[in-house]
């Protein structure tokens, strides 16, 4: 029961932000200023304070790293705003006035704003737009971010604790599970840097996300060079970060997310085996959630379990490519690209 409890809670998550991207006005617009965000803050906050200064004692680093791990709200609301082409000066007000919020209530109000900045400009004169604009906004901004925000706190907090209960009860099964969700969302034009990140993963899950992801790195590399999806530079690119190859992806989503499933959910059994945790939200993505999990767990058994999770990727893109060959090839051809 638990572990269907998890699932649907992260099933929930994914059809929620999935239909926000794809069917809200300019949504993926929106949700790649939150990718950035979670880049911008908690992959800054995982190197450099759990790493570089909790792991290396360097103090002055993980001063740094925990100041901007905590400006999450302020990233999400500009960069939001900044992406969905709100005139710089409102996206850096809003953004200020979401200061010591999370980094959902940052983007939600980032998204809400973006529709009413633009009013200013419209609707009064040169000059007089700008400092009504700022003046309105902030306060606005602020009040709405603190409205919402013991809401969105409950609510992710009971999202996320259903997917930690779960899979502390049953680790394989889950590991198996959110593993293999978990990378198809990071090779998804969606972040699975921000889904973990609003979820506030930690612990146990978060570890299984981010290597996840590390080991189905492998699963891509070997499914763009087997089905010759694009140049090798192509291969390489999406092994260091999914996103960067969103075009490729997104035309050819059976063959990638089928082995990515797989791959992902062999690697995610392997960090539930070897009890691999991350304490750092944010950073499931192939780089990210590799170093930041050397702060958390004994050099060897990390060593070991990134081993053996680049070995079960590669294993799932094996799985994911023969299936698609014997089974799916004539039925759903490939579609390649000129430029690669």
């Amino acid at each position: 029961m638990e572990i269907l409890m998890g699932v649907a809670a992260l099933l929930g998550a994914l059809c929620l932000f999935s239909l926000f991207s794809f069917k809200a006005p300019n949504g993926s617009a929106a949700m790649s200023g939150l990718a950035d965000a979670a880049i911008a803050t908690f992959l800054v906050e995982a190197i450099h304070k759990y790493v570089m200064g909790d792991l290396l004692e360097i103090g002055y680093l993980a001063e740094f790293g925990n100041m901007v791990g905590a400006m999450g709200g302020i990233a999400a609301a500009t960069l939001v705003m900044l992406r969905m082409g709100v005139q710089p000066v409102y996206a850096i007000v809003t953004g200020l006035a979401m200061a010591n919020l999370g980094i959902l209530e940052g983007f939600i109000v980032g998204y809400l704003f973006s529709f009413a900045a633009p009013l200013f400009k419209k609707y009064l004169p040169e000059g007089v737009d700008v400092i009504l604009g700022v003046l309105t906004l902030a306060p606005l901004a602020r009040l709405v971010g603190i409205f919402i925000s013991p809401g969105l706190e409950v609510l992710m907090g009971t999202l996320a604790s259903m997917i930690t209960e779960a899979t502390l009860l049953s680790p394989i099964a889950m590991g198996f599970l959110l593993g293999g969700l978990i990378k198809m969302v990071c090779t998804s034009p969606l972040s699975s840097m921000a889904l973990t990140a609003m979820l506030g993963l930690t612990g146990l899950p978060m570890g299984i996300a981010a290597m996840a992801c590390v080991g189905g790195s492998f699963t891509n590399g070997y499914i763009f060079h087997s089905l010759k999806l694009g140049k090798s530079s192509n291969t390489i690119s999406v092994m260091l970060e999914p996103l960067t190859q969103a075009h490729i992806v997104t035309r050819n989503p059976v063959p990638i997310f089928m082995s990515n499933f797989i791959g992902g959910a062999l690697a995610g059994v392997i960090a539930a085996y070897f009890g691999i945790i991350n304490d750092a939200p944010g950073s499931a993505a192939p780089i990210p959630g590799l170093l930041a999990s050397i702060a958390f767990n004994e050099p060897h058994t990390l060593l070991m379990a990134t081993v053996a999770a680049a070995i079960a990727g590669l294993v799932g893109g094996i799985i994911g490519h023969r299936l698609y060959s014997k089974l799916l090839a004539e039925r759903i051809p490939l579609q390649q690209f000129a430029n690669g």
